[in-house]
């Protein structure tokens, strides 16, 4: 049986972990990450999404690992995979990919009682620029926030980082979606927003744990949830784009729980 760490929780109800949970952490990030990294050379024009969900739900079987996404509020698949225009939480089906459509793959396993939580860019056939244009200041904004990651600054300084970054390159910032805490659970305190002000926000202490995810619209903010209660969309139909890594507050920075152990997070191979 697991036992149970040793943990606090901040005046602002976020828990705190000891340094010895990083190691579970590291191994739960470590297989979904790697999972992503295997998926890969299966996106291709014609696959269907929801092949793509079965590989990915046997490669977490075939680990000994449990999907976190199956039976999670109804939800009955291993991943979510959202294309194009579908901003988060996408549902895998008979949709074949076409070429030159982009898409976000998002995994989260648990492994040992730790939640490994990632997502990452793929795309099916050649990339046309303006998806390419997207997909870089995606990724780099999602870099710029986590260099704002270290105790004494806040989640403020994090959300202002990646809008600011976000924004500079004439793009936006989803604003109805946030990263979240995690650890022995899915989603905890706090809510991370990739946007804001800095020195607002709860401050960053060591020890804390969760996920920088920002989705970038190459035009409007502003999105729709679908009849299926799941499925999320930009209003203005362009395109979207999302990185997320897991991470672990330390005494000087943090540490990414969700690196791809292949250099693959990139999809032009940008570690």
């Amino acid at each position: 049986m697991n036992e149970q760490p040793r943990t606090t929780l901040t005046k602002d109800g976020i828990r705190l972990y000891e340094r010895a949970d990083f190691a579970g952490m590291h191994t739960a990030g470590k297989l979904a990450a790697q999972i992503l990294d295997d998926i890969a050379p299966h996106v291709v024009p014609g696959v269907t999404t929801g092949e793509l969900d079965r590989i990915i739900t046997e490669q977490v079987e075939a680990a000994g690992a449990t999907s976190a996404t199956i039976g999670y509020k109804g939800y009955q698949h291993g991943s979510c995979i959202s294309i194009n225009h579908v901003v988060c939480h996408g549902i895998p089906g008979e949709k074949k990919l076409k070429d030159g459509d982009i898409l976000n793959i998002d995994v989260t396993v648990i492994v040992d009682g730790w939640f490994g939580d990632t997502s990452r860019m793929y795309v099916a056939g050649k990339l046309n620029r303006r998806a390419e244009r997207l997909i870089e200041v995606t990724h780099d904004a999602l870099m710029e926030g986590i260099k704002a990651v270290r105790p004494g600054n806040t989640f403020g300084d994090i959300g202002n980082a990646i809008q600011t970054f976000v924004e500079s390159h004439r793009m936006s910032v989803v604003r109805d979606f946030c990263g979240h805490g995690l650890g022995r659970v899915f989603h905890a305190p706090p809510n991370v927003l990739h946007y804001g002000r800095k020195g607002t926000g709860p401050v960053l202490e060591e020890g804390m744990f969760f996920t920088i995810e920002p989705m970038v619209n190459l035009g409007r903010p502003e999105t729709k949830v679908l009849a299926d209660d799941w499925t999320a969309v930009t209003r203005d139909k362009s395109l979207s784009a999302q990185f997320e890594h897991s991470i672990g507050v330390t005494a000087d920075g943090c540490e990414i729980f969700t690196l791809s152990p292949g250099g693959l997070f990139h999809p032009t191979y940008k570690a």
